[in-house]
């Protein structure tokens, strides 16, 4: 594994403590050389943008298009899929994808989110779909022609996919499907040529696949949010948009089992994501533990720091080998590795913050900062810290994670 050195602007040179750290007796040889082959691209085009994107304004001409462009042509989109579609068709994809992600948020985790959606939640979903529709929709997808979006979620419905709870109804018509209602918080909506849509049809749940450019489908304005700012997120809207069975993505009324078992591989990718920005986090701590001195010794001299540290390393090690079993256990074709699954991403979203958060105290003002004034350096620490607290609110909250562990531990007839 090459060992990669990252100089933020004005900062100490940091060095990936990765190798020294993790020694993966899990993952298989394929899954390796991606993890290489992805921390390279990731440090070539991800890393040079990341500061920008992180301070950038929140509207369509503030998604990443060049680096999302030039991750493409690089074959970024192209490891979670199958030969057929394009893809790199390998024996692991879940795995291999978990450590691509890893790898992005290492550096962003607004890219690492705008692909997780874009492959993990619009690309798997679209798997169940017809060869028509995979030749349509996903082929361009994994060659980054265009790009995918995903929505379950709704103002008044986000953890809670019963029937009962979601309101956006697709009618049947004579000839297909009127579609009506509202979505929320839709990740990459604003740019993106087609949105899977989870709907109610009569008592239960079916999923369309629907163009943005189709009429009645209105994209809202971007939200602008505390971190992840190059990850765009709106509210869409249908309004008596026209569907035919053309655009019935799997069987009517199978909809809630495609979109869990979306989440469900979704909510790996988030824990990877919270473990790359995590280990991010601990190599700028420890660099400047080990570089700042306060009263004539490094800080990293303090006992308490000390102890953090090795905290940090511990749950470090736990949580990338929870995630990179949860994706090993799909990709041996288990649709719903639990607990595992709610496991990596409870443990790799946790960890972000707390050590995202403790990085921030060791840099004191440095770290409270974006861009220091005086001489335009910048600060890592400061944009971690905003981009990890998503981790623990969207893919299913953290606490509906310990609730799906519970549930395994107790049973289904204690829990309910």
């Amino acid at each position: 594994m090459t060992t990669s050195t990252v100089t933020p602007t004005g900062a100490t040179p940091v060095v990936r403590l990765y190798d020294r750290m993790y020694h993966d007796r899990l993952s298989p040889q394929e899954v390796l050389a991606v993890r290489e082959r992805v921390r390279a691209m990731a440090d070539e085009v991800v890393a040079p943008a990341a500061h920008a994107i992180a301070t950038g304004d929140e509207r369509v001409e503030g998604f990443p298009r060049e680096v999302f462009d030039e991750l493409a042509r690089r074959g970024l989109f192209r490891i979670p899929f199958a030969g057929d579609v394009g893809g790199d068709d390998l024996t692991h994809p879940a795995t291999a994808t978990a450590v691509a992600v890893e790898e992005i948020a290492y550096h962003s985790n607004s890219v690492a989110a705008v692909f997780d959606v874009h492959c993990i939640l619009a690309g798997n979903a679209l798997k169940h779909g017809t060869d028509k529709q995979k030749q349509q929709w996903l082929r361009p997808l994994v060659a980054g022609e265009i790009v995918g979006s995903f929505a379950t979620s709704e103002p008044g419905a986000s953890s809670d996919l019963a029937p009962t709870a979601v309101q956006t109804r697709a009618d049947r018509t004579g000839d297909g499907w009127v579609l009506n209602g509202t979505k929320r918080w839709i990740t990459n909506s604003p740019v993106a040529a087609f949105v899977v849509v989870l709907a109610r049809t009569d008592d239960r749940l079916t999923t369309f696949i629907v163009p943005t450019n189709a009429p009645g489908v209105s994209v809202g304005l971007p939200d602008r949010k505390i971190g992840n700012r190059g990850q765009l997120t709106a509210d869409v809207t249908f309004s008596d948009v026209r569907l035919t069975d053309d655009d019935v993505l799997g069987r009517p009324g199978e909809g809630l089992k495609i979109a869990l078992q979306t989440l469900t591989y979704g909510r790996i990718g988030i824990g990877a994501a919270g473990v790359g920005m995590a280990q991010a986090a601990f190599d700028h701590m420890t660099a400047h533990l080990t570089t700042r001195h306060a009263f004539g010794k490094p800080l990293g001299a303090n006992q308490h720091w000390q102890f953090a540290v090795a905290e940090y390393a511990t749950q470090l090690e736990a949580a990338r080998s929870t995630y990179l079993k949860a994706a090993l256990r799909m990709d041996e074709g288990v649709d719903f590795p639990e607990p595992e699954a709610a496991m990596a991403k409870l443990l790799g979203t946790r960890l972000s913050v707390d050590i995202a958060r403790d990085a921030v105290q060791v840099f004191g003002g440095m770290g409270f900062v974006q861009e220091r004034g005086a001489d335009g350096a910048t600060s890592v620490v400061s944009t971690l810290y905003r981009d990890s607290k998503i981790g623990e609110i969207y893919e299913g909250a953290n606490e509906i994670q310990k609730w799906v562990i519970a549930r395994r531990v107790l049973g289904r007839d204690v829990t309910g």
